[in-house]
């Protein structure tokens, strides 16, 4: 009895292996290649250091409305965030309020200014580019994220220059809030668009997409960990098949047993841990701060109390922007450059330090110590940069004691909050970035090695799939020609 339920169990093995196979074999041979591209092209963003680079230095002599007026106008005591810049050739306050929504206000009049025109847009985005056009976009294939609805609708604001640049202009903000190229368009057809499945129609869906992701890859999983079993179950080292061989198939079975055994493993962990991606069941909480964590570390600052005849004092020669950052029941005035932030505090005298950064983080932790605080100059396990994605050094990190086990990364130079990390998010530093992404002490350091290690088991895991995948056609051919 036993027998024949162990020989049964193995032939629904082989037969559920193939089938599978047969029907996710194209999405593991479509993650692998588009994995891949993603290691050198990465999905379109706006980085910090583009938005500053496309914006002109703050005309000084144009401001005229104090900040606390500003917030007046836009009807907000503390905002999430909140910072002067320029929008076209007009100085503009930017303030994002706590139910997400924005206000722009002029800096010139002190009035809350409407929605951005094409001309506009043309003006902010397209300047020197005689043959820049203009299209009204509400959502596409490169801002179908829900990180962009309040920002909606977009102008696009397409170059006509050389590199098919095209920027996307806010009609809320009148800003630009992402760039994209032909080439990097290009490449991320083939590369996070297919990788993700990111379909547009499919993707404005976030749940449905979500739900999708996690039966096809947990699909894929089974089909990736039933290959794994029958490939060990099948080898023979001690007691060898006929004429010395290890594996009894043939042809082109016989490469897909080999190739599975030299790189099941690292196929098999790269789909699991695409499914533990998708957060399953919510086991992971998310990495980006919640906001009763910003309100508690922000406070309850003060007027800022100065009118605008003494902001430019806190502005280096090439400041782009004034951030007023909340820490700690505090006011601090943060001006950017493409060199990097400088912060004072609104008194113009005061330093942000790792300390005071300490006492405001620790009220959004009511009745936990703070375990340990640490500047990191140097990368580690748990704060490391990510194929073209460099993480900021120093960094702050500060551990806490509270049912969580908590960890905040915190940006020193400008005390923004980088990253929670909670005890299931050091968890899924192990299940998803170390298998998925080869986030691995001895790779992230090494650059090189990186790359290398990942193209070695991406090429295994290629024959896998592609062997696989000419071997269930002609299995389903027969079939269907039966």
């Amino acid at each position: 009895m036993k027998g024949r339920l162990g020989k049964a169990g193995r032939r629904w093995l082989l037969l559920f292996h193939r089938w599978v196979g047969i029907a996710a074999g194209p999405f593991f041979a479509l993650w692998i290649g588009s994995g891949l591209v993603m290691l050198y092209v990465p999905f379109p963003i706006l980085t910090g250091a583009e938005r500053l680079e496309r914006l002109a230095p703050i005309a000084w002599d144009q401001v005229a409305v104090a900040p606390d007026a500003a917030l007046a106008a836009g009807g907000v005591d503390v905002p999430v965030a909140f910072g002067l810049e320029m929008r076209g050739e007009e100085p503009v306050y930017r303030i994002t309020r706590r139910d997400g929504t924005w206000a722009t206000i002029s800096a010139r009049s002190g009035r809350e200014l409407g929605p951005a025109t094409s001309a506009e847009a043309l003006r902010v985005a397209g300047a020197g580019f005689p043959e820049a056009r203009v299209e009204l976009v509400w959502r596409d294939q490169w801002t179908v994220t829900a990180r962009y609805d309040p920002l909606r609708p977009f102008l696009k604001v397409a170059l006509g220059d050389t590199a098919g640049t095209e920027l996307y202009v806010s009609a809320i903000t009148g800003a630009v809030v992402l760039d994209t190229s032909r080439v990097e368009r290009g490449w991320n057809w083939v590369g996070s668009v297919a990788h993700w499945i990111y379909l547009t129609p499919l993707r404005a869906q976030a749940e449905m997409w979500r739900t999708i992701l996690l039966w096809l890859s947990g699909l894929a999983s089974l089909g990736a960990l039933s290959g794994l079993a029958i490939g060990i179950w099948r080898l023979r080292v001690r007691r060898p098949y006929a004429r010395g061989a290890v594996t009894p198939y043939r042809g082109l079975a016989r490469w897909h047993h080999l190739c599975g055994l030299a790189g099941g493993i690292g196929l098999g962990a790269f789909i699991v841990s695409g499914w533990i991606s998708m957060n399953p069941n919510r086991w992971f909480t998310s990495l980006r701060p919640p906001a009763d964590l910003h309100m508690a570390y922000a406070g309850t600052p003060p007027a800022l109390g100065f009118d605008a005849r003494h902001l430019g004092d806190f502005a280096t020669p090439d400041t782009r922007a004034l951030r007023f950052v909340a820490i700690g029941g505090r006011w601090w005035v943060v001006a950017e450059a493409p060199d990097g932030p400088r912060t004072i505090g609104a008194d113009g005298a005061t330093a942000l330090d790792a300390g005071t950064i300490a006492v405001a983080a620790m009220q959004g932790f009511p009745g936990a110590p703070l375990r340990a605080a640490r500047q990191l100059s140097a990368y580690d396990a748990y704060w490391y940069p990510h194929g073209t994605d460099p993480r900021p050094l120093p960094v702050l990190r500060l551990r806490f004691g509270d049912a969580a086990s908590t960890w905040l990364h915190i940006d020193p130079r400008d005390g923004t909050i980088l990253q929670r990390l909670d005890r299931s998010g050091r968890i899924n530093r192990w299940l998803f970035d170390a298998p998925h992404r080869l986030d691995l002490p001895g790779l992230t350091s090494n650059r090189a090695r990186h790359d290398a290690a990942q193209w070695v088991l991406n090429l295994l895991a290629a024959g896998i799939a592609l062997t696989g995948i000419v071997s269930g056609w002609r299995r389903l051919r027969r079939a269907l020609a039966a």
